[in-house]
């Protein structure tokens, strides 16, 4: 029986349109690469589901837009913290809102805090992560969580809900964080960070998630896993990440992709087709 993997946070919906900077980096390796040439990869590899994930207003409704004309492809409209600052008018914030309406739209995200590079005030960073989750709570759905360097800060808004569901997105924290998020039931996105991390408390902390918390992603076009460093990552490259976790953990590779499908599944409510 083939394997099948679900690619739980990419971006591949922005090769097709020139919205944000992720666009260019597409073609950042000079290869020849389409939509459909990307998908079709995908599917060769076995990866037959993928999440769009939109990272401003504008980015969400492209996401949306390629959700409904792919198979395989489902949608989370987002404000990334970076683009925060630009996303706090009411106006702004009510025609976001409405995407969530739309066909084969199942989280919200990515979004959080990110105090790594600060590109939008903190008030700000807060103002709309706030404004996300209490979005996704009226239309229970998942959110997908982007914090870096900024977990102090978090925890108290994300634990000022209740009844949240989502997943931390390209987890690389600490293993207290690990605790944290898996005491209040949230899953865990790996990507190809931990193929080449060479910190050694990673590592620990991919080992220790537990199977039935674990997601799979790419975070595509970024963060490609080796042995594939230096070319854009896509969809596909799932499958590579899958199999260095499953030898790290001491499982199958079959046993891992089954799971972190189910996993996606039950968190996105998503069918099996």
């Amino acid at each position: 029986m083939a394997l099948e993997f679900f690619d739980t946070h990419c971006h591949v919906h922005e090769i097709t349109a020139d919205l944000t900077p992720v666009h260019d980096k597409w073609f950042a390796d000079k290869a020849e690469r389409s939509a459909e040439s990307v998908l079709e990869s995908a599917r060769g590899a076995g990866v037959t589901r993928m999440l769009a994930i939109g990272t401003t207003l504008a980015d969400s409704k492209l996401a949306v837009q390629f959700a409904g004309a792919h198979e395989g492809v489902w949608a989370s409209i987002g404000i990334h913290p970076h683009e925060a600052k630009d996303h706090v008018q009411a106006e702004v914030q009510a025609e976001f809102a409405a995407l969530i309406a739309q066909p084969k739209v199942v989280a919200v995200g990515e979004c959080g805090l990110d105090y790594f590079y600060g590109l939008s005030p903190k008030s700000d960073q807060e103002a709309v992560l706030r404004f996300q989750i209490e979005l996704a709570l009226r239309h229970d759905v998942p959110l997908s969580f982007h914090v870096r360097d900024a977990f102090d800060d978090f925890w108290p808004i994300f634990e000022s809900y209740q009844g949240v569901r989502g997943v931390l997105h390209s987890f690389t924290d600490t293993q207290a964080n690990l605790e944290r998020a898996l005491g209040h039931g949230l899953y865990i996105g790996v990507n190809g960070i931990a193929t080449f991390t060479r910190d050694e408390a990673q590592h620990v902390i991919y080992r220790t998630i537990p199977q039935h918390r674990l997601l799979l992603e790419t975070d595509a076009p970024f963060l490609t896993p080796k042995p594939f460093r230096g070319k854009v990552c896509e969809p596909k490259h799932v499958v590579h990440t899958a199999e260095f976790l499953a030898g790290l953990r001491g499982e199958s590779v079959a046993g891992l992709a089954s799971a972190t499908t189910t996993n996606a599944q039950e968190l996105f409510r998503i069918q099996h087709t």
